[in-house]
């Protein structure tokens, strides 16, 4: 498995992350247990996770009841802010909501720290200050070991960074964007201030919510029960003529040098100075062997220009 160096922390992970959101949500226990054993077997040691996963804590509680002795082996990142309650009042990003929200993901995860905690939401109600000086505690504690935050825009980072710097609290060591081939608004503002700043980018959506895998195509029904399948919502993102056209020219790309989109995908991705990790989930054991596979591929400057050219939108 490759390795793939996290910030500034001196600590290397799998370039191939886990992400956890299928656990207790998409699939039942049973085959979150398989999907969770397989990932420590193949050495996979970047594990996504958030409170909010799998019906409000579904995916960290089974993390915690199947990782066992092995949580050592891996270098899990949680997060917190979004609402884990109907009523919206167990949300956000003050001093009170965070210990008490960090307490709950422990007992689930049955862990006595969090490697990566970060803030899923941005707070506007809350003073950054705040926020920052908590997780600053929560640091020195030892119940977090390292900070980042997660869907959000170039502005909150720097705001959080400053914030960090002029206060003497622990900055931010990663940020966690979507991002893919077809998604690229993080390249609008967000990595280049990370570049400034020395931090790095956790993507997730990878294979763009499924339609870089290669078995979308023109002008045929979509895939049953797959993510852009069952939300109008993923339609409307990714299913148009613009990206059709760039998929036939990947795929296309792809077919030259006997290669796959989702070998692709991922090869795009780590070719990106910025990239720690590529985080990418998965319902069964088997898709985790392909994943594993498909970042074997190492682009060339000359590959990487051209798929950039490819996918160049107006």
């Amino acid at each position: 498995m490759k390795q793939r160096a996290i910030g500034n922390t001196g600590i290397k992970v799998s370039a191939l992350g886990l992400g956890c959101n299928n656990f207790g949500l998409r699939i039942d226990t049973e085959a979150s247990q398989a999907v969770i054993h397989k990932a420590l077997d193949l050495g996979i040691t970047f594990w996504d996770t958030a409170d909010i996963y799998g019906k409000r804590g579904g995916s960290e509680t089974c993390l915690g009841q199947f990782l066992g002795p092995r949580r050592k082996d891996i270098f899990l990142a949680s997060k917190f802010g979004g609402p884990m309650d109907e009523a919206g009042t167990l949300r956000g990003a003050s001093r009170k909501y965070i210990m008490s929200a960090v307490e709950a993901s422990l007992k689930r995860l049955k862990t006595e720290w969090i490697d990566l905690y970060q803030l899923h939401h941005f707070d506007t109600k809350t003073p950054l200050e705040e926020t920052m000086r908590a997780l600053d505690d929560l640091v020195k504690q030892g119940k977090v070991r390292y900070l980042g935050f997660s869907t959000l825009v170039g502005w909150p980072f720097v705001d959080m960074q400053w914030t960090a710097k002029h206060h003497g609290l622990t900055p931010l060591t990663c940020c966690e964007s979507e991002y893919s081939i077809l998604k690229r608004g993080a390249e609008r503002d967000l990595i280049p201030a990370m570049l400034k700043h020395g931090t790095q980018l956790l993507p997730y959506y990878p294979l763009a919510s499924g339609f870089l895998t290669g078995k979308y195509k023109r002008g045929e029904a979509l895939p049953a029960g797959a993510r852009i399948t069952k939300g109008e919502r993923y339609q409307g993102m990714f299913v148009n003529d613009v990206n059709w056209d760039i998929l036939e020219k990947l795929e296309a790309f792809c077919k030259a040098r006997n290669r796959t989109m989702i070998e692709l995908a991922f090869a795009w991705l780590l070719a990106q100075p910025v990239i720690a990790t590529v985080i990418a989930g998965a319902s069964k054991p088997e898709q985790l062997d392909i994943n594993v596979k498909a970042i074997e591929w190492d682009l060339t400057p000359e590959e990487v220009a051209e798929v950039n050219e490819i996918s160049k939108k107006d």
